[in-house]
């Protein structure tokens, strides 16, 4: 299975989705992370959008990958896209990220107006709404983009794939912890806090232990995006669900 997550639009959520709701859940994935702005986390390949050519002959060369196309890359990379006639085919799914602001819903729609100029089908691009609490708050909090899609359904929604805001994403970024790896430490963080001999020492088992408990409390909510993206229908053998695996 091969995955582009992609947005005209920075902030997002892109990257958090390509690296911990997709690439732990699709067997045997590699990261490709295409950018020029921001330095990539020392996880996967680095490129840039100009090397698309370079990207879809490796893409040829395996069976899974996630790339994180960021935004300031998305334009040169889908014009190239445009002239590899056919490459947007290597894809199976286009997952496209997006937030309630309403300068980030015109983007997504621009983004996927453009998709659908390239020639890709509905049923390959899969938006997730980002930094909402639950499923019901997906209508109040894009009517724009949903409005849209009523008059052009030009990708697939399901008010199921939501992620909500957590911190976690920000305690490990740059780390390139894996949350399911987090989620099954079982350091006894509370009994090393009390032998622990000064403050600084405790400060750090407590928010290790934090952090542990906020990854078991995100994995069901990923599996559970994972799960309503449909990806899994597609290619059932690759699919890793991580939640009841930290238990």
């Amino acid at each position: 299975m091969k995955i582009a997550v992609i947005n005209f639009s920075g902030n997002v959520g892109k990257t958090t989705i390509a690296r911990h709701l997709l690439l732990p859940r699709i067997d045997g994935a590699e990261l490709f992370s295409v950018e020029s702005l921001n330095a990539a986390d020392g996880e996967g390949h680095a490129m840039r959008g100009r090397q698309f050519g370079e990207l879809q002959e490796l893409l040829q060369t395996m069976d899974s990958a996630v790339v994180d196309i960021g935004a300031s890359n998305v334009e040169e990379l889908l014009d190239l896209m445009q002239k590899y006639q056919g490459s947007h085919e290597d894809f199976d799914a286009f997952v496209v990220p997006t937030v309630p602001a309403l300068k980030q819903q015109q983007d997504t729609i621009a983004t996927l107006v453009e998709m659908a100029r390239l020639g890709v089908p509905r049923s390959r691009v899969r938006l997730v709404f980002n930094m909402v609490s639950s499923a019901a708050d997906v209508p109040a909090h894009f009517d724009l983009l949903r409005a849209f899609l009523k008059v052009q359904p030009i990708a697939t929604e399901n008010v199921a794939c939501y992620l909500g805001p957590n911190e976690v994403y920000g305690r490990i970024r740059g780390s390139n912890a894996d949350l399911a790896t987090l989620a099954r430490d079982e350091t006894d963080y509370k009994a090393l806090i009390v032998k622990a001999s000064d403050t600084a020492e405790k400060l750090a088992l407590a928010q290790k232990l934090a952090t542990r408990r906020l990854a078991v409390g995100v994995l069901p909510q990923l599996d559970a995006c994972f799960a309503a993206l449909g990806l899994a229908e597609s290619a059932a053998s690759n699919v890793v669900p991580l939640a009841r695996q930290a238990q």
